[in-house]
């Protein structure tokens, strides 16, 4: 199931075969995320991007360190200057 060929129809519409849509969890009506760059044209769920976004920043910030708890701190201080 590593790939498989498809047609643009009418529109520039795609299908994505019942077997992938099913391995990605995705139903009708869900959203999916498209992104083109030099090596193709990449198809990601949310939740796919969601993590690929965080394995990209974590890079930069240490495990002991949670960006939550400082955005939540920053934001109850500004509460308070209010």
């Amino acid at each position: 199931m590593s790939e498989v060929r498809v047609k643009i129809s009418g529109g520039g519409r795609v299908v994505i075969p019942a077997e992938y849509r099913k391995a990605l969890g995705l139903q009708t009506g869900d959203e999916v995320i498209i992104r083109i760059d030099k090596g193709g044209l990449h198809l990601y769920t949310p939740d796919q991007a969601i993590r690929h976004a965080q394995k990209l920043t974590r890079r930069y910030i240490p495990k002991e360190q949670s960006i939550v708890d400082e955005l939540i701190a920053e934001r109850h201080k500004e509460a308070e200057n209010e």
